[in-house]
């Protein structure tokens, strides 16, 4: 056991040194920063989840056919799809819009105040512990480069990202998320009317399905952030799973509130 424990960690350590090398380092570095859109994947997907998940559980309860379970599921499903991409693209939009206005401005100060901005970026690095020769070094050589000065100024004075989202990808990120991981409590739903398979307990293969999403969703999400997939299922199965309880009690609730 030890053995094996030795020769994954040799491999591993084979591995990182592989990625480590000049021209790895080059080749990765060369595209420049990138952003990663896995935040807009796992909000469109437990909100799909829990969305449709409450539509079914209110219709359940409310004894309506398998058949007007669908149609209120899927128009629920593209209606809040469409919905939640076009929020996601409009607010990234407004992202963009907003880091460029900081830019401009950033852009003028530098115009007409250098010497206040050399000064800020001074204090900057200084905090991050230069100082002498090697933090005026880092200030002459940031400050001679317009275009890095400003980018500098945006990343360590406003905390922006080095490289602005794509609204169009964030959007359609969200809404295929939304579509694909929504569409988990319908399909017992839709097998049996293009199948004509008779689901026992419907509404209880929609809860494990929805379940099942909500590991998946987590798990996945755990690969990309590097964190143990069984943890981050669970986490992601334990939040996702309230939410679709407290909207499934909600619906009970009204229903119940409207029956008497």
């Amino acid at each position: 056991m030890v053995r094996t424990l030795e020769h994954g960690q040799e491999s591993s350590r084979e591995a990182l040194e592989a990625t480590h090398t000049p021209a790895a380092i080059r080749e990765r570095l060369e595209p420049g920063p990138g952003y990663s859109h896995v935040r807009d994947f796992v909000y469109g997907a437990i909100d799909g989840i829990v969305t449709t998940f409450a539509v079914v559980a209110g219709a359940t309860g409310a004894q309506l056919s398998g058949g007007i379970v669908i149609v209120f599921g899927v128009a629920n499903l593209v209606a809040d799809g469409l919905s939640m991409a076009a929020s996601n693209f409009l607010g990234t939009k407004a992202e963009r819009q907003l880091r460029e206005s900081i830019r401009r401005g950033e852009a003028r100060q530098v115009a007409l105040y250098p010497a206040g901005e050399r000064e800020e970026v001074r204090q900057i690095f200084a905090a991050k512990g230069f100082a002498g020769a090697d933090l005026d070094r880092v200030v002459d050589v940031i400050t001679a480069d317009r275009e890095r000065w400003i980018e500098t100024m945006l990343t360590e004075e406003y905390g922006m990202s080095a490289r602005a989202p794509s609204p169009w990808r964030a959007g359609l990120t969200t809404f295929v998320a939304f579509i694909g991981a929504g569409s988990l409590p319908l399909l017992d739903y839709l097998g049996e009317l293009l199948f004509s398979v008779r689901m026992e307990r419907p509404f209880l293969w929609s809860i494990v399905l929805s379940g099942l999403g909500f590991a998946s969703v987590g798990a996945l999400k755990g690969r990309f952030v590097q964190r143990s997939p069984l943890v981050s299922g669970l986490e992601t199965l334990l939040v996702g799973g309230s939410a679709a309880a407290a909207a499934y009690a909600i619906g009970w609730a009204l229903e119940a509130l409207v029956g008497a």
